[in-house]
């Protein structure tokens, strides 16, 4: 993948995960779904930002952002079967199925 797909993903993965945050707060009060969802998102911007910059470790940082995501989310995912883990689960697994791909072919 070339470096504007891999920027262009991670603003959107940061856009969804610290939309997502800011929902749920809104739909339910929980603080810790904007606090997880906009420091995820911060994780993809950021290493979106150091990508779009040539910067080094933005690839890392958006992989570890997808590692974060993925290890809260698929547990609950799998113990609880409802939409929103399940979606958190996907997005994760191809922001690390992505930025995986771009490490070890960068490394």
């Amino acid at each position: 993948m070339s470096s504007p797909q891999l920027e262009y993903t991670s603003f959107i993965l940061a856009a969804l995960t610290a939309g997502g945050g800011i929902m749920g707060y809104a739909k339910t009060r929980s603080v810790p779904s904007i606090v997880a969802g906009c420091s995820v998102g911060l994780l993809y911007a950021l290493g979106g930002y150091r990508i779009q910059n040539r910067q080094p470790y933005g690839i890392e940082l958006s992989l570890l952002a997808s590692v974060v995501l993925g290890g809260s989310s698929i547990p609950r995912a799998i113990r609880l079967k409802k939409p929103v883990p399940i979606l958190l689960s996907v997005l994760s697994t191809f922001g690390a199925i992505t930025f995986g791909k771009a490490y070890t072919s960068s490394a």
